[in-house]
């Protein structure tokens, strides 16, 4: 049978993730460094995971409410209302989702009408474009540029608007590039929604960690900007909890029922053992988080110290845990260096092309693994480009 015809339009337009394509070469080779996948080198702290235990010993082994545990509800309204300056009823504006991954989905199928051109800014996460495209959107890219630290600014973007435009997608702090956004440009940003009627969703799953400037300033909170806009967090990053597969999305009432209405017929639920487990992180995770991100901070500053050192030129990242160094000028692709660097020593890194064209030329290492494979790692890249450099 002649498959190619059977598979809907919209999936087979969507290009496999280039992560997982990147990734699948460095299976089966025991010595590989990875600085690859964006997930925590530290074990979910275990006071978390013993809630975790201590929820399966209770037997609370049940559907939850679609919304999730109003428990956990109530607690994400408070941390959100402290940490992010948005107040949101606990009752009506807060789903649970399985992952922000989930909430992006439930996001744009709930605002997006067949055709309807979404924004976002690249290099960004794999998962936007295609999450776009397979809601029967028109994914539209607006490049953010080194000079800028990879910022995206109010005018480049106001250039990508049309009447056709519906949602803007923003990161910040971004992943592959590590970057944040000052309060002036989101202010800017903030009225052109406002000015072009625009829904927002602000992916900031990366919020906690934030390093020289640890106030975080959610779009979200400006004026004007609550009625319109859809805020993603979870717990994946900050808190060491990504096998647990779980995340948020705050939301006036009606877009929150919108978004349940598709959770509901798809995934029913998150699960109720991560929800326990969310439960103990938010009342008792910070000191956990604090003494991970302490740890970030430090080899963000090695790693980019050495990179710069050995001659691929790297910006400091305000956030996330990512470094996003230049390679164009030792005439190589992205994907042609991160292949013979895994051939030739044994670092595995991700071509900047998985992120968006304007990645090209750059690549993007993960220092959420241990700073003794860092160094490492550091060693072998810098006698890597030593020897391109000599050629």
């Amino acid at each position: 049978m002649n498959y190619s015809n059977k598979i809907a339009h919209q999936v087979a337009a969507v290009p496999r993730s280039g992560i997982r394509d990147f990734f699948e070469l460095v299976q089966g080779r025991p010595d590989v460094i990875s600085l690859g996948v964006g997930e925590p080198d530290f074990a979910t702290p275990w006071n978390i995971r013993e809630a975790a235990i201590y929820s399966l010993e209770k037997g609370n082994t049940s559907y939850t409410s679609n919304l999730g545990l109003l428990q956990l509800r109530k607690l994400i309204s408070e941390y959100v209302g402290d940490f992010f300056n948005v107040d949101y009823d606990a009752s009506c504006d807060v789903l649970i989702t399985v992952g922000v991954s989930e909430a992006i989905d439930l996001a744009l199928r709930a605002l997006v009408n067949p055709g309807d051109e979404v924004i976002f800014h690249e290099p960004c996460y794999v998962s936007y474009s295609p999450s776009i495209t397979m809601a029967y959107g028109k994914g539209v890219s607006v490049e953010t540029y080194k000079q800028d630290n990879f910022s995206l600014k109010a005018a480049t973007l106001e250039k990508a608007i049309t009447s056709k435009s519906r949602v803007l997608m923003l990161n910040f702090p971004t992943n592959p590039t590590g970057a944040t956004i000052g309060k002036e440009d989101l202010e800017e940003i903030a009225q052109l929604c406002i000015k072009h009627d625009l829904m927002v969703i602000t992916d900031e799953i990366y919020s906690e960690l934030r390093y020289d400037d640890p106030n975080h300033i959610s779009i979200a909170s400006l004026p004007g900007m609550k009625e319109r806009t859809i805020l993603l967090h979870g717990f994946s990053k900050a808190f060491a909890m990504t096998g647990f597969r779980l995340g948020y999305a705050c939301a006036p009432q009606p877009i929150i029922e919108a978004m349940m209405k598709i959770h509901q017929y798809s995934m029913l639920c998150a699960p109720i053992t991560s929800q326990a487990a969310a439960i103990e992180a938010l009342q008792n995770g910070a000191e956990s988080v604090a003494k991970m991100k302490a740890s970030y901070h430090q080899r963000r500053d090695y790693m980019v110290k050495r990179l710069n050192e050995m001659g691929l030129p790297c910006h400091t990242p305000g956030g996330a845990f990512y470094v996003f160094p230049e390679i164009s000028h030792l005439g190589l692709s992205s994907k042609d260096f991160a292949l013979k660097l895994l051939d030739a020593k044994d670092v595995a890194a991700v071509p900047g092309d998985a992120f968006g064209k304007c990645g090209e030329g750059f690549l993007r290492c993960c220092y959420a693994t241990s700073m003794e494979e860092i160094v490492i790692a550091m060693d072998r890249m810098e006698d890597f480009v030593r020897g391109l450099s000599s050629k």
